[in-house]
């Protein structure tokens, strides 16, 4: 059954995106991390398909994303990060709602040489014209801790939920992995994660459904002169047909390999 006007809203709560999985990539392994000279840097993005937390923002076609990042000595840092989407549009939740807008402030650092953490909020911001229906405009804190080449991380939703009213305390939480081949500069990426929801929310949009699902993720990824290209296959438990699947018929959770081209600026 394709989505009707209030399950589309029980989809927004499905998100996630590069900032996420860099933040784990990093924590996983240090060395891995670029070393930057300057506390500025940025960095663009053009992808086959836009997929937050295992289910695509653009109707399963291409976005250009991209972002700058400040990062102090003591461990501080802040940064805004930007997309396009379709999804508000496509489901009719909002109009002239084509750009997702995500800014965060954070602390991390190591425990041991070993392990490392890192803390924060973050707020992704949906600008458009909603009518009647909740904003999807979302604050979330997180928390995360990482070992070597394996991390953790919890995100913890602080009210309305990517258009889900009275959501608060909707939650994902991931773990992820990130290893570097010896003698050959490709990174070997995995990945899992668990979104539950609460509230109003978490009871479906019939009562026979609740739209909480997991998704997994292994990926490829190797630098050529400063542009990294990566390739990843990604799926989830999400049944077809359901309110993931958009009024035009694309089936937003399913299995699907994402090509991406990237370059921190």
């Amino acid at each position: 059954m394709k989505t009707n006007k209030s399950s589309s809203v029980s989809f927004s709560a499905a998100k996630s995106n590069f900032i996420n999985s860099l933040m784990l990539a990093s924590l996983a392994a240090p060395g891995l991390a670029l070393a930057e000279e300057s506390p500025f840097s940025a960095n663009i993005s053009l992808v086959s398909d836009y997929l937050f937390r295992g289910v695509s923002q653009t109707g399963t076609k291409p976005a250009i994303q991209g972002g700058f990042d400040y990062a102090h000595d003591s461990g501080l840092y802040a940064g805004a990060w930007a997309s396009n989407i379709s999804w508000l549009s496509d489901f009719g939740v909002a109009t002239n709602a084509s750009f997702e807008l995500d800014t965060y402030l954070g602390f991390g650092g190591s425990i041991t040489e070993d392990v490392s953490y890192d803390v924060g909020v973050l707020r992704y911001n949906y600008p458009g014209e909603y009518g009647t229906a909740t904003k999807a405009d979302t604050t979330e804190v997180y928390g995360a801790i990482g070992w070597k080449w394996l991390a953790a991380k919890y995100s913890y939703s602080l009210g309305d939920t990517f258009g889900n009213a009275d959501a608060k305390g909707s939650n994902y939480l991931e773990i992820g992995a990130s290893y570097e081949l010896p003698d050959t500069g490709v990174v070997l990426g995995a990945h899992y994660g668990k979104q539950t929801y609460k509230g109003p929310a978490s009871v479906g949009v019939t009562s026979l459904t609740d739209p909480s699902y997991s998704d997994y993720s292994v990926s490829a990824a190797k630098d050529f002169s400063g542009y990294e290209v990566g390739l990843t296959y990604s799926s989830t438990n999400i049944e077809s047909g359901g309110f993931y699947t958009d009024p035009q018929g694309n089936d937003l959770g399913k299995g699907k390999v994402v090509v991406s081209l990237s370059r921190a600026l």
